[in-house]
């Protein structure tokens, strides 16, 4: 049965035009740009349909998270050589703008579950191969914390590159501790 009345969501072009221009706006001006009269000004997409859908800068913020490309490397079951992908996948990431961009912005909007929404995507990987070699849930916690943090302190607060080479360094004394334990 057909039903009448407003689709439940956008249509895809629009959901695309919009979200594009939203990551556009968040790139060059931060997390404030992302309003429904900005996004309407750079889309010529009616401002009901944005406020309807995107009505916040965090609902914006949220719709770009469930587009986020984070897929995990392939895996081999080693894991010092998993983990150290995995290192170099978050390092790309982190170097390019947009996931910084995203931390940044979740992080001046206190978007609080959002940010942890995000990060728990980011480090997803991390948990995927600790907890396929074996490892509990106590030391999975702190070799993610070990290798993860810096990079993250690098790229966030410090505003500098991810230092790789340590990431990779960290990589191999977590494998080394944790083949030992």
């Amino acid at each position: 049965m057909t039903r009448l009345g407003r689709p439940a969501g956008p249509a895809q072009e629009t959901t695309a035009v919009v979200l594009t221009a939203a990551l556009q706006l968040l790139l060059a001006e931060g997390a404030a740009a992302l309003t429904p009269q900005r996004l309407h000004t750079a889309t010529g997409v009616s401002r009901s349909t944005i406020y309807r859908h995107w009505p916040t800068p965090g609902d914006v913020l949220a719709a770009l998270i469930d587009v986020a490309p984070l897929g995990p490397a392939e895996r081999t079951g080693d894991l010092a050589h998993d983990l150290h992908a995995e290192v170099d996948l978050l390092c790309n990431r982190l170097r390019d703008r947009p996931v910084a961009a995203m931390l940044q912005a979740l992080v001046a909007a206190a978007a609080t579950d959002l940010r942890h929404r995000y990060v728990g995507d980011l480090l997803a990987p991390f948990h995927d191969v600790l907890t396929a070699a074996g490892i509990g849930p106590a030391d999975r916690d702190d070799a993610v914390a070990a290798i993860v943090s810096p990079l993250l302190v690098d790229a966030l607060l410090l505003d500098r590159p991810t230092a790789r080479t340590r990431a990779h360094r960290t990589v191999d004394d977590v494998a080394a501790r944790l083949a030992h334990a």
